[in-house]
């Protein structure tokens, strides 16, 4: 739910600790690829599941996302607890194939995801680039293809030369 809420890379995902996030706020902040800052947001979806993980989190350890297996870690923060990139991609895999989803998605998958979503809901093209922390807008302008089916539809609806 976080990876498709927000649009985050893998990293930066792994990256995050628990007083990143601002349940109440429904935002955060993330230092992207080419250590480009950006504001994430959150879903309501996404904000009641993290708001219920935390909840029952028994520990005081700083990253948001802690394996469960292993050695704890007993220095303070529990940096060593941070749950692993590979650990994430795993993790996803697994509630994919568990949802039947019959195809292998990936976070990536997930991000590709929160950016189609957006624009075949009609959100506009800059605005979902500063949400994926793209430096070019020709890197976003890849997610629009997905969104033709709607564009066939409208111009099908739409256009003088469709009517009788």
């Amino acid at each position: 739910e976080t990876f498709f809420s927000t649009g985050l890379r893998l990293s930066e995902l792994a990256r995050l600790d628990r007083d990143h996030i601002n349940l109440r706020t429904r935002e955060f902040g993330v230092i992207g690829k080419g250590r480009k800052p950006r504001i994430v947001f959150l879903s309501d979806a996404a904000t009641n599941w993290l708001g219920r993980y935390l909840q029952a989190r028994q520990d005081r350890w700083k990253p948001l996302f802690v394996r469960m297996k292993g050695k704890p870690d007993l220095a303070p923060g529990g940096p060593g607890m941070r749950m692993s990139t590979r650990s994430i991609e795993r993790l996803v895999g697994e509630y994919v194939r568990l949802a039947g989803l019959g195809v292998k998605a990936t976070p990536h998958t997930l991000r590709h995801s929160f950016a189609t979503d957006l624009l075949s809901n009609g959100a506009d093209l800059r605005a979902v680039q500063e949400m994926l922390g793209h430096a070019n807008l020709n890197t976003t302008q890849i997610y629009t293809h997905v969104t033709n089916p709607q564009l066939r539809a409208a111009h099908r609806k739409f256009h003088s030369g469709n009517r009788e």
